[in-house]
């Protein structure tokens, strides 16, 4: 098998930066929406990338575990800088191995396969929404429009360790393979996709009518999407494809310089820069593991007055922060404290993950709901 590929990006209508980034290395294609505000989701989604791509040009690991060793890059660069802490992204990435395609998945970007006209998705949204939709609380077609489908139940770079969905499928000559952030699918239906790259028989002319399709529809998100044709091998090298636009960061090379010899007498200063050394190293170990149980607690509380998602403990120490919001919704914070349920809402209330804080915030929106439909006695 060969490959053609087209591969493009675009920032959309509303956002101030674009925090998507893709990878187009054949045979390995990703997409990656980085998510923690604009620096954050841009360090996110590239980091997440470059440390793949190392991975793969090293030839270290299976793709799974490539996208494992990522998580940990995020997660880690999250802990040691404060101005992206909370960052993560989501990643679709997909690998061709002779007559199949490998697939790792974490997260809303989406895969799709192109057969005979016919639209297949490949991958599973790992949404608050979507698994509404499976619990059969939410029609898909409710899903589709429901306010909070963006709430993402997994994500890579948000916890020290992640689930990563695994698949592998067969491909055939006349495949078209569609990765693609959320910022087209959720302004261009899957049936118009479909159409789209159907109609176009150039990949960079689906690319491009895709993404202005998305920026029609209003482009409240990134747009970023590849397309990879499956072709037979015709016995060429190597496939057509456009430039990616991340790369692994160069390695410096050792100056070869000898180091200076020690000066007579410097024996007890070695000894005392040894000393310090090793109680910088405790302060700093237990910093870390401070942060790392402190980035893996979540709750809800109130922010500007409004019902919110904390990462995080409700609590600071010297000055300190030891939280921020993750996702601040429209529900007033004094219509939920008017429930006896929620009247402590101030305090925080705990969750074991994100999917538990967001479950919370529904059933408040539910019952902030109920209240205001209720006859006024």
């Amino acid at each position: 098998m060969r490959v053609v590929v087209a591969s493009g990006t675009d920032i959309g209508h509303v956002r101030e930066g674009n925090e998507d980034s893709y990878l187009v290395q054949d045979p390995l294609f990703a997409v990656a929406d980085g998510m923690g505000g604009h620096r954050g989701g841009e360090v996110a989604s590239k980091l997440a990338l470059e440390t793949i791509e190392a991975l793969f040009t090293r030839r270290e690991g299976t793709l799974v575990q490539q996208v494992e060793e990522a998580n940990h890059a995020v997660f880690e660069k999250s802990l040691l800088d404060r101005s992206v802490a909370g960052m993560g992204t989501t990643l679709t990435a997909a690998m061709l191995e002779g007559a199949r395609i490998r697939l790792a998945h974490v997260g809303d970007s989406r895969a799709y396969l192109l057969r005979e006209g016919q639209l297949r998705q490949l991958t599973e949204d790992h949404t608050l929404v979507h698994r509404m939709v499976t619990e059969g609380e939410l029609t898909p077609e409710e899903a589709e429009v429901h306010p909070h489908r963006s709430i993402l139940t997994r994500a890579l770079g948000t916890e020290p360790e992640v689930q990563v969905d695994e698949d592998a499928i067969g491909v055939q000559p006349g495949d078209r393979l569609l990765l693609c952030t959320d910022g087209l699918t959720g302004m261009v239906p899957d049936r118009a996709i479909a159409q789209i790259l159907a109609d176009e028989a150039d990949p960079k002319d689906a690319v491009d009518r895709l993404i202005r399709d998305a920026n029609r529809a209003g482009g409240i998100d990134n747009i970023t999407a590849v397309v990879v044709d499956i072709l037979e091998d015709n016995g060429t090298n190597g496939a057509a494809v456009e430039e990616a636009t991340t790369g692994a960061p160069p390695v410096p090379e050792s100056s070869g310089l000898a180091p200076p010899p020690e000066r007579k007498g410097s024996g007890r200063g070695a000894r005392i820069a040894a000393y310090v050394g090793v109680l910088i190293a405790v302060a700093l170990l237990g910093f870390v593991g401070l942060r790392v149980y402190v980035d893996t607690q979540w709750y809800v509380g109130v922010s500007d007055e409004r019902v919110a998602i904390y990462r995080g403990i409700p609590a600071s120490v010297g000055g300190f922060d030891l939280h921020h919001v993750v996702v601040e919704t429209a529900i007033p914070a004094a219509a939920a404290q008017s429930l006896p349920l929620y009247r402590d809402l101030s305090d925080g209330i705990t969750a074991d993950d994100r999917a538990e804080a967001g479950a919370i915030v529904e059933q408040i929106r539910q019952d902030v709901a109920d209240l205001q439909a209720s006859p006024t006695p």
